[in-house]
């Protein structure tokens, strides 16, 4: 199989999965699996379903023995699922036939690798955590330094009216501030053990089998969802979910500087940029624009995953999830590196908003003109005034302020002041500053 950037010798440092990326390596994967069939033997043994002396056995050899995962693709191509070549090199690798026939007692390979990857997803959220709350840092204090420097508000890709750049930063961190305090629900909710057998009744593990899974999930420190979810892919959907939300909110950022870069707005500097081979004039925004391509990534991935699982197993569904789920979770781990870093290094350019502002000779005020206008004429009259003012504006060069203060000498000039006239922008980029120290103390 061809290498995916996030292995590929020549664009992984384009696209960094960092600690997340070993968590989905072929050692940690078995790695997991491991650990859940040497905690549900000793859970066994201790409630007496298998032998105690095993259960401690394979526990103790589940914590020890490696198994090389090379050694596993013939029998996973063969049986399509990893665990049973697990099973047999695990019970060879302990020599000790008495114990090892009592390893996987009762469950089924779903059982195992379903608890696996709920392990390595906690890691994930653990480490996803972090980055999370290191890029809302540096956006808070982007927020609170900047929450008064105006810059034009662009909609449709045209100005608008003025706003802040600490405003800006503070919406490409809301959504990312929403996300860390969804972690606790879904870490309480979503992060289940798995513990059913072949067709999700558990016929094997017991006569108390509900209890067995109960022991189970607090030795790997799961939840227990109280049933079987082998199609149930609600836990996997929501935890693909708010990855997948993380990334489109990295996105949003990255396309705003893709266009707070580029030529003839120049607004924002970042901490690095990249070269072209042929113009050398051009520093290109490559941490930005890998924003938006994992964005755009993750968002056919998470629409993949979003299929039903038919029956009481179904191993196609269950293959298109291998096949996605582990490149979602890359995904958003290159996009929490790339966006931290990217918070922690730009810088705005006040100098340049600001001449934004000025070269459009008080057009960006058209609105702040209108109401003004509407406090001592009726709406619509306001309307059609500023735009023939507007238009003189563009006719002769002359600012709306000069045409308006002409026309309407009442109007004070600090309703056609840029710096006055960004509303609610400096408080709303100062509430969320604020709301991150919060969470921070």
């Amino acid at each position: 199989m061809t290498a995916t950037p996030f292995d590929s010798a020549h664009l992984h440092r384009l696209f960094p999965a960092g600690e997340i990326g070993k968590l989905f390596s072929d050692s940690a994967e078995i790695r997991a699996m491991m650990l859940v069939e040497g905690a549900l033997a000793k859970v066994q043994g201790t409630a007496g379903v298998i032998p105690e002396t095993a259960g401690q056995a394979i526990h103790r050899a589940s914590l020890e023995l490696q198994i090389d995962p090379a050694g596993l693709a013939d029998a996973t191509g063969s049986n399509g699922v990893t665990v049973p070549g697990l099973v047999a090199a695990f019970r060879g690798l302990m020599q000790a036939p008495d114990h090892a026939q009592y390893l996987h007692w009762g469950a089924t390979s779903q059982d195992i690798q379903d608890s696996g990857l709920m392990l390595r997803l906690r890691q994930v959220l653990t480490l996803a955590e972090t980055d999370l709350r290191a890029t809302l840092a540096a956006l808070a204090a982007l927020a609170d330094t900047h929450a008064d420097t105006p810059m034009a508000a662009r909609t449709y890709g045209q100005h608008a009216t003025p706003t802040s750049f600490g405003v800006i930063a503070a919406g490409w961190g809301w959504p990312l501030l929403s996300l860390l305090e969804d972690l606790p629900a879904l870490r309480d909710g979503a992060l289940w053990v798995s513990l059913a057998g072949a067709s999700g009744t558990a016929s094997e593990l017991g006569a108390d089998a509900p209890a067995l899974r109960a022991a189970l999930a607090e030795a790997l420190n799961l939840r227990d969802p109280g049933r079987s979810w082998h199609t149930d892919r609600t836990p996997i959907l929501r935890i693909a979910d708010w990855l997948g939300r993380l990334t489109t909110a990295f996105g949003k950022m990255g396309e705003d500087l893709v266009r707070a870069t580029q030529s003839g707005i120049g607004e924002v500097r970042l901490g690095a940029s990249g070269a072209s081979s042929t113009m050398p004039q051009k520093q290109n925004p490559v941490g930005p624009s890998v924003l938006v391509a994992l964005a755009r990534h993750a968002s056919g991935l998470g629409a993949t995953l979003h299929l039903p699982h038919a029956q009481q197993r179904d191993g196609a569904a269950w293959f298109t999830e291998w096949l996605c789920l582990p490149q979602l979770v890359l995904t958003a781990a290159a996009a929490l590196g790339h966006g931290r870093k990217l918070a922690e290094s730009l810088t705005p350019d006040a100098e340049a908003m600001a001449a934004t502002l000025a070269a459009s000779n008080g057009l960006i005020l058209a609105e702040a003109l209108s109401f003004a206008l509407a406090e001592t004429m009726p709406r619509p009259e306001a309307q059609a005034e500023t735009k023939r003012l507007c238009a003189l504006v563009r006719e002769t060069g002359r600012t709306l302020a000069e045409v308006a203060a002409e026309a309407h000498p009442a109007i004070g000039a600090e309703r056609l002041d840029p710096l006055r006239q960004t509303g609610q922008a400096p408080a709303e980029a100062r509430a969320f500053a604020e709301r991150v120290r919060a969470l921070a103390d």
